[in-house]
């Protein structure tokens, strides 16, 4: 499937240029990749349709099978604190390399009060306690509300545990559901290679290949940056998981293909979830801690708001002092933990930056025409960050069994989850 996919991504973006050459107006050139995106927008809707019973079945399961109540705060204790660190390092990563590669500067953009069609005021605290708590157990199954699944899910599986055994046929129904959901993913991903051909010639076709040389420089800093975050993590995961980690990295490949060509970490999850498991990581963490990670560990995300904050006051010659940087940065680090559940997130949280910050919001115009190749990188990135994250949580937990015996086994046979 990895190889389908590659093969795929590279012939849609000989597709896509081909199309840009060939047809002369944008018109057409927009119906065309509307009507070729028809393939990508079938896989995604397909693959929204069995995340919300996916993360509800598997995370119920989890958390019925664990001892008590403590055991889940516990897990999301842990799970918070490698998110907030790794935020913090991904703000922080994002915030020195724009400063040390200034790609804003030299582009002297004057202020000419254009809107950038970006709802700065969609990041407020209303919303989101309003995308945390949910007012009805069935809206967010509905909505794909990832954040309010996880907390609905996280009440009913502490009640079933706490029940025992009154609980127990409750949970073999909702176990017997996890693995049809699973099967259904199963057929589903079956057309990633078709959607990820459908997407990549669309967006080319539309834009053609010059913008990619247009913003080569922005584009490729940043591209440069998240591989140094991606590193990063990785060592990380390398002092705490130990040489384990390459066989976690190998697993990943596919979810981060998945999640590259289509800009969709969506797309990756049910993926995710049937890799880790092959590393092994117990189901009950991985169930948990994924969840979680796609509304609180978005790392490539939290890169971007910071890179793409100072880029844009670089370009309309807007000195940053140290001390403003840093406050943007705190700020950031709190209100990008809202973006579970909205549209465009990281630019909705861009826009609400810049706004505070009395920086040009027409700025993001800047940035739009590029950024669903920006998105691919960041929503590959959230894949390795999160598996990562998932891992170490099960290393600090004792689940982790990825012994050098284990890993020799595991790569002599196939091994279906849990």
């Amino acid at each position: 499937m990895t190889t389908y996919i590659l093969i795929a991504m590279i012939l849609g973006i000989a597709a896509g240029g081909l199309i840009h050459d060939q047809v002369a107006a944008p018109a057409t050139q927009k119906m065309l990749a509307g009507y070729i995106s028809i393939g990508s927008t079938v896989f995604l809707r397909l693959i929204k349709m069995i995340i919300a019973p996916l993360v509800f079945s598997t995370l119920v399961v989890g958390i019925g099978h664990m001892s008590d109540a403590g055991a889940v705060g516990r897990v999301g204790g842990k799970a918070m604190l490698w998110f907030v660190s790794a935020s913090l390092v991904s703000l922080t990563l994002g915030l020195i390399l724009v400063n040390l590669f200034e790609p804003g500067v030299g582009i002297h953009k004057v202020l000419s009060g254009v809107s950038s069609g970006v709802d700065a005021h969609a990041m407020t605290l209303d919303g989101f306690v309003k995308h945390v708590f949910p007012d009805s157990a069935i809206r967010p199954m509905v909505d794909n509300e990832i954040l309010q699944i996880v907390v609905f899910s996280i009440f009913f599986g502490i009640a079933c545990a706490s029940m025992g055994a009154r609980a127990k046929l409750v949970l073999e129904a909702i176990e017997g559901l996890s693995h049809i959901i699973l099967r259904v993913t199963g057929y589903v991903m079956k057309l990633a290679p078709l959607a990820v051909f459908c997407a990549m010639t669309a967006t080319i076709a539309t834009n053609g290949l010059g913008i990619l040389v247009n913003y080569a420089k922005f584009m490729g800093e940043f591209y440069f940056g998240l591989v140094c975050l991606w590193l990063l993590l990785i060592l990380v995961g390398f002092v705490i998981l130990g040489p384990s980690v390459r066989r976690l990295v190998m697993l990943v490949r596919e979810p981060f293909l998945l999640a590259f060509s289509t800009a969709s970490s969506e797309a990756a999850y049910p993926k995710m979830l049937e890799q880790l498991a092959k590393f092994p990581i117990a189901r009950n963490i991985s169930s948990f801690v994924l969840p979680l990670g796609y509304s609180f560990n978005l790392d490539g995300t939290m890169m971007y708001c910071t890179f793409a904050s100072v880029f844009i006051a670089q370009a309309y010659d807007i000195p940053l002092t140290l001390g403003t940087q840093i406050a943007m940065l705190l700020t950031l680090m709190l209100t990008s933990k809202g973006v579970a559940g909205v549209p465009r997130a990281s630019l909705v949280v861009i826009a609400a930056t810049l706004s505070q910050f009395s920086l040009p919001e027409e700025g993001l115009l800047l940035i739009l025409g590029i950024d669903t190749f920006l998105d691919m990188g960041r929503s590959a990135t959230n894949v390795i960050g999160n598996s990562l994250a998932t891992a170490v949580v099960a290393k600090w937990e004792g689940l982790l069994v990825a012994d050098d015996d284990t890993t020799e086994m595991i790569e002599e046979m196939e091994v279906e989850p849990a």
